[in-house]
């Protein structure tokens, strides 16, 4: 496994991530950016965008993707449905990358696979949910070969274990808030399925009914991972 001191990664809040690349590439994931309300001021503009990763449709994970792509034109790379949405709002198609779980998409160095995720993928459009194909989660590996496994929203399931044994990855992100993914409890087997000696945690504290946090999943795991406590605006 590679060592990593060329990528970084801000938390915006919630399940949005603002990347560095090894290479300089600015990389968000689950754009939900401006309308984020935990997000901190400085993290709401956007500037430049050079890849934008989109694990599934939900609002809170996508609301501010045509507002960031139409301003900044980056490369998308997502689930096919997804993707056949954004060329139906405008979006250029030569743009988008619609792979589906399984495939790896390599976008100058930077490799994503997209993998299985436990969620659903409605998309919010207008006063309609539309189908927007399967939530999935992402297998990222960077130009230096430095790999995270982004788990996106999902709840625990047995081939985390097949996804570890595939994909030799560093560190897991993994949402930890309860309700509408899994809590710590359910996550702390997660880690002991995907292997991996640290755990970034998302995806919590930013609706009531998140009442997951880090200490429950470091409590669980034990001493022998690292849980990193993080608040929207930290970089790891």
């Amino acid at each position: 496994m590679a060592l990593n001191g060329e990528v970084s990664f801000t938390w915006i809040g919630h399940g949005t991530w603002k990347v560095r690349s090894a290479r300089g590439k600015d990389v968000y994931i689950d754009p939900w950016v401006m309308n984020n309300p935990v997000a901190p001021d400085a993290l709401k503009r956007v500037e430049s965008c050079d890849l934008m990763l989109i694990t599934h449709g939900h609002f809170d994970h996508v609301y501010d993707a045509l507002e960031i792509a139409r301003a900044t034109k980056p490369k998308i790379v997502t689930i096919f449905e997804i993707g056949a949405w954004l060329g139906s709002k405008g979006i250029d198609a030569d743009s988008i990358i619609g792979a589906n779980q399984g495939g790896t998409v390599d976008v100058d160095g930077i490799k994503v696979t997209l993998v299985h995720a436990e969620h659903s993928c409605g998309i919010t459009d207008g006063d309609h949910i539309v189908y927007g194909g399967q939530a999935c989660g992402m297998v990222i590996e960077f130009e230096n070969g430095f790999t995270v496994y982004f788990a996106g929203d999902t709840d625990v399931f047995g081939d985390m274990a097949l996804i570890a044994e595939l994909s030799e990855f560093d560190v897991a992100f993994l949402p930890i808030g309860d309700f509408y993914t899994m809590g710590p409890h359910r996550a702390a087997r997660a880690v002991s399925l995907l292997g991996v000696k640290t755990v970034v945690p998302m995806h919590f504290g930013t609706f009531p009914p998140l009442v997951g946090r880090p200490k429950a999943l470091q409590d669980l795991v034990g001493p022998g991972i690292k849980v990193l406590d993080i608040k929207p605006g930290d970089t790891v």
